[in-house]
């Protein structure tokens, strides 16, 4: 039981690490080929603004944060769903 807790700690604690370190420059990365310029002052402003918006417990910025570690869950639950019924 607790080589499981240990797991799905260290799975959350990547997908938080990725999700605060790595997803805010792909997001803004790609929003600036797609929208165009940002209006702060760039990458530095952006990534400022959330996690102040991260810091007041804004709920789309933890949105966005958690969002890697909740596409997983969901990965995890329809696989685990697909094999119990491939099993009847």
């Amino acid at each position: 039981m607790k080589h499981i807790a240990i797991r799905e700690a260290s799975i959350l604690g990547g997908c938080l690490v990725f999700g605060f370190l790595v997803l805010p420059a792909l997001v803004f990365f790609v929003g600036q080929n797609v929208f165009g310029g940002y209006g702060g002052d760039g990458y530095g402003g952006f990534f400022s603004a959330l996690a102040s918006r991260v810091f007041t417990f804004n709920g789309s910025a933890w949105f966005l944060i958690l969002s890697p570690y909740l596409a997983l869950q969901i990965v995890r639950l329809v696989i685990t769903g697909w094999r119990k019924t491939a099993a009847m």
